[in-house]
């Protein structure tokens, strides 16, 4: 799989458009698709790989399973608020952060029996 292909396929997962992530990291509207038939700048690779939350190699396919880092609480909620394409209100927020706080105590525990 390319890079352009893999980024593509991690977007489709997450719902947001090649277009709307390349403007919201910051890059033109069509830089991926130029990476079709140039190498791109590995500054640009490092922020589409920390916006997935997966290694450079995973986007260069030297890697065939996308890694699944330890994220904090408020990399998940960001996560959360990049995957719905909004911000979440300090409600909404706070509710979601009790819930997986609770959730990875749970594992927590299940994972010292």
């Amino acid at each position: 799989m390319t890079i352009f292909e893999q980024i593509k396929s991690l977007a489709k997962s997450r719902n947001i458009t090649m277009k709307d992530l390349a403007l919201k990291l910051g890059f033109s509207e069509n830089l991926f698709y130029t990476w079709k038939k140039t190498n791109p700048k590995a500054a640009d690779l490092e922020k589409v790989a920390d916006y997935f939350h997966v290694s450079v190699d995973y986007l260069l396919g030297r890697e065939e399973k996308e890694e699944l880092p330890e994220l904090t609480v408020d990399q998940i909620l960001d996560s959360v608020e990049n995957y719905s394409g909004g911000e979440l209100n300090d409600s909404d927020r706070e509710i979601l952060r009790i819930i997986i706080e609770a959730k990875k105590a749970a594992i927590e525990k299940e994972n010292k029996k």
